[in-house]
């Protein structure tokens, strides 16, 4: 099933406030710059066409919600969504999410984490390029406030199985691990996990794969409340 063509941003679409360049965030990090307020802040790697975005955004007006981008044409084509919609609380970054979580958010800045079907680069020579790796790990543990939650979904099973290995590396706490053959609100039994986003098909990717019945598997992480050596210090 070959993707849809973007449908044309209309050129009187005012994107200001909707669409960051990287080059344009502000230094140091300021979320008001943004929002023009202080409230929790979520932020999406990866936001594709931005179906998530608006839609989370939607859901919950009382958190603001970045999207970060690398294409610039599904940046731009997410923005529009956004300035469509009149969201207050989203908007999107253009620019590499590595270099964003490295260089723009400090420490304690983010309470949730959305990555959603990230490129497995399927060949063994490029896992170097895989978004989860070491390095960015460190610094999302370290972007994220203390009880932060970070949702993490891919239909690549071993990719799956590898990025809960580094995550539990990096020190965050497994929550909650699924496989799911189909969305939870077509699932049979039991309640959705705290934590877990709303019923119903997140991004379009999503919605590809359970047309095509590829299984999709879930995780939910935490950063601890408490850091080892803040636990060893208190017990003390």
């Amino acid at each position: 099933m070959g993707r849809r063509a973007l449908r044309k941003i209309d050129p009187e679409l005012d994107l200001t406030g909707y669409l960051w360049r990287f080059e344009d965030l502000p230094r140091p990090w300021n979320p008001v710059s943004i929002f023009d307020r202080i409230a929790p802040l979520e932020v999406e790697v990866g936001s594709g066409k931005g179906m998530f975005l608006c839609q989370a955004a939607m859901a919950n007006l009382q958190h603001d919600f970045l999207g970060i981008e690398i294409a610039s044409k599904y940046a731009r084509f997410t923005a529009s969504r956004l300035a469509k919609l009149g969201l207050p609380n989203a908007a999107i970054v253009l620019g590499d999410a590595l270099r964003v979580f490295a260089e723009i958010f400090p420490e304690n800045a983010i309470d949730t984490v959305h990555i959603y079907f990230p490129d497995p680069w399927w060949k063994k020579r490029h896992w170097k390029r895989r978004i989860i790796r070491p390095s960015f790990l460190a610094d999302l543990y370290r972007s994220l406030k203390p009880g932060g939650i970070v949702h993490f979904w891919t239909d690549v099973q071993q990719y799956f199985e590898e990025s809960r290995a580094l995550f539990r590396e990096g020190g965050f706490e497994e929550k909650w691990a699924i496989s799911e053959l189909r969305a939870p609100s077509e699932a049979e039994g039991g309640p959705i996990p705290e934590g877990q986003p709303p019923p119903g098909y997140q991004t379009h990717f999503e919605r590809r794969m359970r047309l095509q019945a590829v299984p999709i598997f879930k995780a939910i992480f935490q950063k601890p409340q408490q850091t080892p050596a803040e636990s060893g210090s208190s017990a003390n």
